[in-house]
Formats: C-alpha cells, sequence, structure tokens
C-alpha cells in the first residue's frame, strides 16, 4: 500500500504502539448519607473546623467482556477542633462503569484502581460541595486526590493485614 510520498512502508517496520483505550458508560452515586449532626444537637458559633477525608476505591470485573465496576468511596469526617464536637458525616460510594481495553494483565489493577478513579474525582468534588452546601455549610471543595498514594497505601494494608509465610 503506497503511502502519501509514493513510498511503501517495510515488511519489517515496526508498528505504532496500542494505546490503552478506557471509555466511561455510566457513573452514579450507589449510596450517600449526610449527617447534620451540629444541626441535630443545636450547636452554634463560629467554630474551626477539622475535615478529615479517608477514600478508598473497589474495583470488579463485570461479566460483560472488557468492562469493571470502579467505586470510590469517601467518608468526610468534619469536628470542632477545639472539642472535637461533631459538625457533620458525608460517606458517599461514588460508581463508574468502565470499558477499557489494550491494557495487559498486569497495569489493570492499578489502571482501575488509579486512572478510573481520577475520571470520576470531578464529579465526587461536585457532589461534595453540593451536599454539604446544601446541608447550610460552606461548600466543602476536595483538594485534588493523589490515586497514586491511595493505592499504594491499600496496596500497603492489604500487605500487612497478610500472615507471613515464615512458620
Amino acid at each position: 500500500m503506497a503511502e502519501e510520498n509514493g513510498t511503501q512502508a517495510p515488511e519489517g517496520a515496526a508498528q505504532a504502539p496500542v494505546l490503552p483505550k478506557m471509555q466511561v458508560l455510566a457513573q452514579f452515586i450507589r449510596d450517600m448519607s449526610f449527617e447534620n449532626i451540629a444541626a441535630q444537637k443545636s450547636l452554634q458559633g463560629n467554630t474551626q473546623p477539622e475535615i478529615q477525608v479517608q477514600v478508598g476505591v473497589e474495583a470488579r470485573k463485570r461479566q460483560t467482556e472488557n468492562q469493571y465496576d470502579v467505586v470510590v468511596k469517601l467518608k468526610i469526617d468534619n469536628k470542632t477542633k477545639e472539642d472535637g464536637s461533631q459538625i457533620f458525616l458525608i460517606e458517599l460510594d461514588y460508581a463508574g462503569v468502565f470499558q477499557i481495553e489494550n491494557v495487559n494483565e498486569q497495569q489493570l489493577h492499578p489502571f482501575l484502581h488509579i486512572e478510573c478513579p481520577r475520571m470520576l474525582f470531578p464529579f465526587i468534588r461536585r457532589i461534595v460541595s453540593d451536599i454539604s452546601r446544601d446541608g447550610g455549610y460552606p461548600p466543602l471543595n476536595l483538594d485534588n486526590m493523589d490515586f497514586v498514594q491511595i493505592y499504594r497505601n491499600q496496596l500497603a494494608r492489604v500487605a500487612q493485614s497478610k500472615p507471613h509465610a515464615d512458620a
């Protein structure tokens, strides 16, 4: 087959690498909870909040070929700095259904736990901001999350929980 310049590519020429392909097929809130504890206890006043964010990622293969469910689980605990009284608690499980192709088996696990959550994060950030604002507080704008570090931390926790085979 002739190219534009009239020459043919040599038969043994290296082909362009096949790049990974990811498509978000669906995304949705799987579970969400907002507990406005300060309002329930009638806490008032200007207190300094201390916000703790816990993040987890779960991924699993779907029955359809090359499709995966990825769930980002957030727990946001907002307490007062002064005495640790709880202000509000947000728990959010946000899921995406992904079509993933051209990713080798060794790279699939990190891809699902790093790249897929990165795609979901802007939507998660918006939901958290809206929930906190609608709950009567200033919008909570989450900082960008380092899903590489979150993945490494999850691997370390799994490694620590496994019994050693030294016996």
